[in-house]
């Protein structure tokens, strides 16, 4: 409890699991630029992928019936040697490139959602293949897991319930797939591993006040909301703020 800002992480990831519980994604997007101002990007990666355990422990069961197994497999699978790679090139990286790496990627993000822009179709193996690696590669090296297969889930015309379970179960298996990743790599310290299982108090509670608000008839409004929330943790995550 005595690291750098540490109220202001239970805050982001309380808020973070507010809205994770009700789109399925957004937990990176919205505690990585905020925690950035005050940890090392090694540690903020270790932290959200042991939070994500919290997350995934509220949301899976009902994700693991509405989702597309298959394609997911498919997507984590690429992923796999992607990984170790990632958190390679995030060790050559100092903090402020990292975060203007993870402001680039979470506004882009924004951008593609927001613009509306859609595929007609769905997605073939090969692409899949592609959005999986390029997950991996980002979710290693800046610990935002989701943005590329929420930006090629969101852009298709699949229904606002199975983006919403297909991105949790991505985000699960490879939460997964890095935290031991970073334990073999001897990047997990018992200090980090206490941190995250107290920010896992709130965000396993407000995730399931998420989920209770999810109603795909509002899918306009969900959106609409996690847009705002991402953008506001941006903002505020910025380089030019300094710590």
């Amino acid at each position: 409890m005595a690291i750098d800002g540490f109220w202001w992480l239970i805050a982001a990831i309380s808020i973070a699991g507010i809205v994770r519980g009700f789109t399925g994604f957004g937990t990176a997007l919205i505690f990585v630029p905020v925690a950035g101002r005050f940890l090392p990007a090694a540690d903020i990666i270790v932290l959200i992928t042991l939070t994500g355990v919290a997350s995934t422990a509220a949301l899976l069961p009902r994700a693991w019936v509405q989702g597309r197994r298959g394609e997911v497999a498919i997507l984590i699978l690429a992923a796999l040697p992607t990984v170790p790679l990632g958190i390679l090139v995030m060790g050559w990286l100092d903090g402020t490139t990292v975060r203007w790496v993870v402001a680039v990627m979470a506004g882009v993000t924004l951008l593609s959602l927001m613009t509306g822009l859609r595929y007609d179709g769905r997605i073939g193996r090969t692409g899949l293949v592609g959005i999986g690696a390029l997950a991996g590669l980002f979710g290693g090296m800046t610990g935002l897991t989701g943005p590329v297969v929420i930006i090629a889930y969101l852009a298709s015309r699949h229904d606002a319930q199975e983006v919403r379970a297909n991105t949790i179960l991505f985000l699960a298996g490879l939460d997964v797939v890095i935290v031991a990743n970073l334990f073999l790599g001897g990047q997990m310290t018992w200090s980090l591993v206490w941190v995250a299982a107290l920010l896992a108090i709130p965000y396993f509670c407000t995730t399931l006040l998420g989920q209770s608000l999810f109603d795909p008839r509002h899918e306009r409004v969900y959106r609409s909301t996690a847009y705002g929330v991402i953008v506001l943790a941006v903002l505020t995550g910025l380089p030019i703020w300094g710590n």
